[in-house]
């Protein structure tokens, strides 16, 4: 389904359960890791992957999701490549319904895109992904939730999303 038919809403980010999705390439065949971004809080999810194949993907990433609660998970908008060819698995098992970016409009996914450069911080280009582990993955994934940011009134990512996730600002 194209972004144009994307609920308006989403671009505004006037609700919580919007995210972008994308994938971060390691050094020449060493791995690659799957990330997405809630867009009204910039709440960070990650996972280490492999290969760059739809099925690893989809697994991953049905995976992350259900530690998200239900009612924080409404759209998913990605680019199109290969990795997302099994998007209504990854629909059918989170209840994210899935958008397309039009071809060359990373700007479509800016939130996504942005919090990768901020993950390659910790993970340079050229980085061996082999080498990092999931503990790696995992605290840098936990630093950026919980650094305040100008856009959040100087509040992290964490504390928006889970007060969001656990009260009634999530509807």
């Amino acid at each position: 389904v194209s972004i144009s038919e994307r609920p308006s809403i989403v671009e505004t980010r006037e609700r919580f359960g919007d995210w972008e999705g994308d994938t971060i390439e390691g050094k020449r065949s060493t791995g690659y890791m799957a990330t997405h971004v809630e867009r009204k809080s910039r709440y960070l999810i990650a996972a280490k992957l492999l290969d760059k194949k739809a099925a690893s993907l989809t697994l991953k990433s049905i995976k992350a999701f259900w530690r998200i609660s239900k009612k924080m998970r409404k759209t998913l908008t990605v680019d199109n490549g290969r990795e997302f060819a099994r998007f209504k698995e990854l629909e059918d098992k989170t209840g994210l319904t899935v958008y397309f970016a039009d071809p060359y409009s990373a700007w479509q996914r800016g939130t996504n895109e942005n919090t990768n450069g901020l993950l390659r911080q910790y993970f340079p280009k050229g980085t061996d992904f082999k080498k990092v582990t999931e503990e790696d993955l995992a605290f840098a994934v936990k630093k950026l939730n919980h650094r305040p940011r100008k856009c959040l009134s100087y509040r992290a990512p964490h504390e928006l999303f889970w007060k969001a996730s656990s009260g009634a600002l999530a509807t």
